[in-house]
């Protein structure tokens, strides 16, 4: 039986500068150590909240429930506490940092991670190795964080960070938007690279492009806040041809 790795438990979460203004509700979830899991639904439906919700973003605050992670309740940690446990999340939006290179971020975070110093030689090498399967210059490794880059550039460069971060859970916010089909290709790639079964991915997604070669072992539909169907893999071949109505229709 596989090991269970994040459980989310009755949760439902508002926006922290108003209260009434509650946007998931009652969301249960459960994903084992070797898992896909992709969420999808309509936009403004709740997916990109339940990704910041799990990694602690003071943006939103919980009405109530629990998150679990290796069976540790984690609802009180911070999120850098989180991310030491082993959360990642790859943002649908990266921020340009200036000042601070591709380079140092990840060897920054990974130490602080860690909680130990990364030898820089033995990181250099991983990190060029990294760059050149992602097809990512090796020239942005020396520029700042995200500065000038692309929206394909900065989706490869949170990609990156990913598989030199390492987590048990990666959590993917809309990774494949706005990019081309070599792009979304080569990040897909990056994806099945980092898979294995001590660890476990939840995509955030409107599209199959990036999933179809990934073969996601449940897919969960979020309408308004609330995880209304879950299915395996063909559930996405039947919202990318009928869209969502069909699934509003069947919960009314």
């Amino acid at each position: 039986m596989s090991k269970e790795l994040l459980k989310i438990e009755n949760l439902s979460a508002y926006v922290t500068e108003d209260q009434d203004l509650e946007i998931l509700h009652n969301i249960n979830l459960n994903i084992n150590y070797g898992e896909v899991h992709v969420i999808m639904g309509p936009n403004g439906s709740g997916k990109t909240t339940l990704a910041n919700v799990i990694m602690d973003n003071p943006e939103y605050s919980l009405k109530s429930g629990k998150i679990y992670l290796d069976g540790e309740d984690i609802t009180e940690l911070s999120t850098d506490k989180r991310a030491r446990k082993g959360l990642f999340m790859s943002f649908q939006a990266p921020m340009e940092v200036s000042g601070i290179s591709v380079e140092n971020f990840i060897r920054t975070a990974k130490s602080s991670i860690e909680d130990k110093n990364i030898p820089i030689l033995k990181f250099k090498k991983e990190l060029k190795a990294e760059m050149e399967k992602l097809e990512f210059d090796e020239s942005y490794a020396s520029r700042y964080l995200n500065q000038g880059f692309s929206g394909g550039e900065m989706k490869k460069n949170e990609i990156l960070q990913m598989l030199m971060l390492n987590p048990k859970l990666a959590i993917l916010d809309e990774t494949d938007s706005g990019l081309d089909v070599d792009a979304t290709r080569v990040v897909a790639e990056g994806i099945s690279r980092f898979m294995n079964k001590d660890k476990a991915v939840l995509i955030i997604t409107h599209h199959r492009e990036l999933i179809k070669n990934i073969h996601p072992d449940y897919v969960h539909v979020i309408v308004d806040g609330r995880i209304v169907m879950t299915g395996d893999d063909s559930l996405v071949d039947k919202i990318e041809k009928d869209g969502f109505n069909w699934i509003k229709k069947e919960v009314e």
